[in-house]
């Protein structure tokens, strides 16, 4: 954590603007799923039979294959990559690693390295090289638009190109093919350059369009065997790992994310009072808190928002560590906590923000000293509730939602439910020094 923020409202500042506030008690509710995890042990092999079902017969034996790694927070993933690199060592390749990931790590080579090695994935630890670069070659153009078509200047000159990456819902825009690998391949292998192309033409073309075209487009132009898709269950376990070959791309890829539609963590309620969040992070979502999950979308042009969840205000506490200090989505909140203020890269959050075409996503929302100060300023903004009444969720974020902090009106419902299950029945809130003494509600 860096020094206090001057930006920082002072917490006596915001309980004399609230004045007394009764604040509602709080259990933990978790969500009964059933899920079949992929164990650990099992994950390499299974991502090398992914690679096994791949494209490979006109890769010539030595042959060098790029394989296209993001920066998003997948379970599992060292072990997900080193079965690929190993499978493909084992089939006679020469695989090598390229970030994947448009304009991450600040738009730089050395940043998008260690944005890989924050989340695992090392030469030492994967067993093959990693080439990062910047640098893009222009592979071709759409045929209507004219729109420039590049690619990572390492994949391009390899022998075949091959993408990993988990396929969910975005964050931006609904579409047949969203979060995936067609989008890793259109935006994040056309690292800086083509994610500012592809998201300044999407405010009139629209990523859903676009995605499908351009991908299309690169299937043919480049040299690329397919992908490995993973899909992850609603606790964010590996559930499903699978080798999509070019010649049925787009379609399998449109199952799997109705797949991971159906089985995306959600929060449970229709209406919810207030949301604290403990942290947002690009890892957890490409705008920090995944917009599925609260029912906002305020950044994307000419895109409806999810109808539901109805949240009336929200109060993020803290970027995670692997982001890096990009905030991006942080103007999706009402309120945030000093530590967002003090621990924010604004360089790589303005870098994202332009790229993307999505700068109200950094803008800062009111922040404050404390979270008493921030659960009492969301608190006193949604109207005249009973405490009794007030609908009161804390979650770690918005991609582990299994386990959240309830108040009593939300503990009620959940009794009633079978999709929920009270843990531990409702207690005051407790601060130490105006901080939540309480630790995170999410359990490994």
């Amino acid at each position: 954590m860096g020094s206090r923020s001057e930006l920082a409202v002072p917490e006596d500042t915001v309980l004399e603007a609230c004045g007394e506030t009764e604040l509602p008690a709080l259990g933990v509710v978790e969500q009964v799923w059933e899920t079949d995890p992929i164990p650990d042990d099992e994950i390499p092999k299974r991502a090398g039979e992914a690679v096994a079902n791949l494209a490979l017969g006109d890769v010539p034996k030595g042959g060098e294959v790029a394989v296209g790694v993001g920066s998003r927070g997948i379970a599992n993933l060292p072990l997900l990559v080193r079965g690929v690199i190993e499978k493909l060592d084992e089939l006679g390749y020469e695989p090598f690693i390229f970030p994947a990931m448009g304009s991450h790590g600040g738009a730089t080579a050395a940043g998008q390295r260690e944005m890989l090695e924050s989340l695992g994935v090392t030469e030492e630890r994967v067993g093959c090289e990693i080439r990062s670069s910047m640098e893009v070659i222009e592979v071709g153009e759409t045929p209507e638009r004219g729109v420039p078509v590049v690619a990572d200047a390492n994949a391009a000159a390899a022998d075949a190109i091959l993408p990993v990456n988990r396929v969910k819902p975005h964050t931006d825009f609904d579409g047949t093919v969203e979060s995936g690998l067609s989008k890793m391949m259109v935006i994040g292998m056309g690292k800086q350059r083509g994610a500012k192309i592809a998201h300044e033409w999407a405010v009139s073309w629209s990523l859903r369009n676009m995605i499908p075209e351009i991908t299309s487009q690169l299937l043919e132009e480049l040299p690329i065997v397919g992908g490995v898709a993973i899909v992850e269950d609603q606790h964010d376990d590996t559930g499903h790992v699978e080798g999509i070959r070019p010649d049925g791309f787009l379609d399998r890829e449109a199952e799997l994310l109705e797949t991971a539609y159906d089985i995306m963590p959600k929060i449970p309620f229709d209406e919810v009072d207030v949301l604290v969040l403990d942290k947002q992070g690009k890892e957890i979502s490409g705008q920090g808190m995944d917009t599925n999950v609260i029912g906002r979308r305020p950044f994307a042009i000419n895109e409806p928002a999810p109808e539901l969840p109805n949240i009336k205000r929200i109060f993020v506490r803290g970027l995670t560590e692997t982001t890096h200090g990009n905030a991006m989505g942080m103007g999706s909140a009402d309120f945030v906590h000093e530590d967002i203020v003090t621990e924010v890269n604004s360089a790589d959050s303005l870098i994202n923000a332009i790229t993307a075409s999505t700068v109200r996503g950094v803008r800062l929302p009111p922040a404050v000293e404390t979270d008493r100060a921030g659960l009492i300023a969301a608190l006193s903004t949604v109207g005249v509730i009973a405490p009794e009444d007030l609908r009161v969720m804390r979650a770690r974020d918005t991609m582990h939602l299994g386990r959240f902090y309830a108040s009593e009106a939300l503990v009620e419902e959940a009794r009633e439910r079978e999709d929920l299950r009270v843990v531990s029945e409702p207690t005051q809130i407790e601060f130490e020094g105006g901080q939540f003494a309480a630790p995170s509600p999410h359990q490994d």
